[in-house]
């Protein structure tokens, strides 16, 4: 865990008693657990423990039968991932979900759409206030390019860009929104050594330097240990660990889930 990181802040969003069923299935089982400002939180724990559906749940893209969620203090129990995202919740996918035609500059664009004011008509007229709100979400834009260290790639589609930099651009694009939640769903997969290194840089540069808090599902058991405050561990939907990573490495319980033993 790198030291430089500014102390953890209060407790941004509380998850209460959530379980998620699809039909006879149980997804999630009275899962609780909190994510505090300012820090990094690893979701893990082996394929089909409810990861992503935990992802879809706090921003508002799937709806438990039980249990409540509480951001910034408002307790909710429904929302839509419109709602989320405009009360700071930002999100990135498992697999690539990003405008393959467009330029990453347009790309990343499109994360500033809850932020521009001027309505249809003004934009359509692209003059006056709808120019200068143009004007000044493409600056914010660049900037993100630039932190990314992207400007090569900023006029490129991005369907021709190698996965590395996709990832990369899906990151950007999720920051456009500023959001105070970040939730990075496996931002590393199927990513070289080199573009690791690079990805947890970010993460770790985005925590750092935007004071964002970051909550990320990943398989890297050493990614996770390097770069998170704390860890929760799922498996077959309910959870069986939260901590800091060196009490969740030698949890027993988890070590059964990971290794498939048993301990005497």
């Amino acid at each position: 865990m790198a030291e430089y990181k500014r102390k953890i802040g209060e407790t941004l969003l509380r998850v209460e008693g959530i379980s998620l069923s699809f039909g006879g299935v149980r997804a999630l089982n009275d899962i609780s657990f909190e994510i505090k400002e300012h820090e990094i939180l690893a979701i893990i724990g082996p394929n089909g423990a409810g990861k992503s559906s935990m992802l879809n749940v706090i921003n508002g893209f799937y709806h438990p039968q039980e249990g409540t969620i509480a951001f910034k203090g408002t307790e909710r129990k429904r929302m839509r991932p419109h709602d989320a995202a405009s009360q700071g919740i930002a999100r990135t996918f498992q697999n690539i979900a990003l405008f393959k035609g467009m330029s990453t500059l347009d790309n990343i664009m499109t994360g500033r759409m809850l932020k521009m004011k001027r309505n249809f008509l003004w934009h359509a007229l692209y003059w006056g206030p709808a120019l200068r709100e143009e004007i000044q979400n493409r600056e914010f834009c660049e900037k993100i390019i630039d932190f990314l260290e992207i400007q090569a790639i900023r006029k490129t589609p991005v369907g021709r860009l190698p996965y590395g930099l996709q990832k990369r651009v899906e990151l950007g694009r999720a920051l456009a929104a500023e959001p105070d939640l970040l939730l990075l769903d496996e931002p590393m997969a199927g990513m070289n050594v080199e573009e690791k290194e690079d990805m947890c840089r970010f993460v770790l540069d985005v925590n750092d330097e935007f004071g964002t808090t970051i909550a990320l599902i990943e398989h890297d058991m050493g990614v996770v240990m390097d770069i998170s405050d704390r860890v929760v561990v799922l498996d077959y939907g309910r959870k069986i660990a939260d901590g800091t990573p060196d009490a969740v490495r030698a949890n027993n319980e988890v070590i059964d889930a990971y290794l498939g033993v048993s301990h005497d």
